[in-house]
């Protein structure tokens, strides 16, 4: 008899790319703020945002620990951002994966900035010390005028603050940015706050994603109506300008997400110069610049 998976998953259940072999313990459902204009995650009907029973995700756990015990080295913590949870019930969590699940080396989470407006220092610390080590925090920009315009919700300030939270734990922080999302008109000040916001807070690990609309533009566009899409150069001029303005000591960089049409991995600033390589030659001689076709993107 085949057995049944013992944690319940409410459809469409996302993690970042770098979760792929973890185990997904959904400890909401949906996102806790899912007001953002550009994001599409999460507005299906079945996703409005609640918190799991606590009972339920520790039965899940004790099952998972009988079946899978010995498999299971990582576990990512869903939806949209479990740091919703009070400090309390994320310590009952993390103590019920240390007990069901021994083998597990890393816990992560998303991690919206206002999440820890409410949370103390020493919280964090605890957290850390009982198993969260990773947050992903999406700050998508760290320009004040394109967070009002996408309905961010946060600020440069908010979004600092809690990058600087996190570090100062101990907890291991990888941010997200989006390539686009202050259009034509607010390219420039995207770039150069963005790369002002990721100088100050030195993350250890950085993404870029393209900003894209698989379900339309019109949702987006009630905030920003004068929005208007980056080309290719235009996406790649914005690329440049925001690497040259990065000045880090030690940040592994990825722009490897599908929407990306051009692949880049390095080391900042170890690999500064030959990003910025890479990308003017996508910027002069696109031909040979090994561009991702369109239907691999999937957008």
């Amino acid at each position: 008899m085949s057995q049944i998976f013992p944690i319940r998953y409410i459809n469409p259940v996302f993690r970042p790319p770098s979760e792929a072999e973890s185990l997904i313990l959904p400890l909401t459902n949906g996102c806790s703020w899912n007001k953002c204009t550009y994001c599409e995650m999460y507005t299906a009907p079945q996703k409005k945002f609640t918190l799991r029973d606590e009972d339920e995700t520790l039965a899940a756990l004790r099952a998972c620990g009988e079946q899978f015990a010995h498999q299971v080295q990582r576990v990512f913590l869903g939806d949209g951002d479990a740091l919703a949870l009070s400090t309390r019930r994320l310590m009952t969590v993390l103590a019920a994966i240390k007990t069901h699940l021994p083998r597990v080396r890393r816990i992560s989470s998303y991690c919206l900035p206002r999440n820890l407006r409410h949370k103390t220092a020493s919280e964090l610390q605890e957290l850390r010390e009982a198993g969260l080590s990773l947050a992903y925090v999406g700050a998508e920009s760290g320009d004040d005028e394109v967070l009002l315009r996408v309905n961010k919700g946060e600020t440069f300030e908010s979004t600092r603050e809690a990058l600087d939270k996190l570090g100062a734990a101990g907890i291991t922080r990888s941010v997200m940015l989006l390539n686009g999302l202050g259009g034509a008109v607010l390219s420039q000040q995207h770039a150069a706050n963005s790369a002002r916001l990721i100088n100050q807070t030195q993350p250890e690990f950085l993404a870029t994603l393209v900003v894209s609309f698989p379900q339309g533009e019109s949702r987006f566009r009630q905030g920003f109506p004068q929005w208007e899409p980056l080309d290719q150069p235009a996406l790649f001029a914005e690329m440049a300008e925001f690497l040259r303005a990065l000045e880090l000591k030690r940040t592994v960089f990825r722009s490897d997400h599908a929407s990306n049409w051009l692949v880049l991995k390095g080391t900042l600033g170890a690999d500064k110069e030959r990003l910025l390589a890479q990308v003017s030659t996508a910027m002069q001689h696109p031909e040979s610049a090994k561009l991702r076709p369109s239907w691999q993107r999937g957008l």
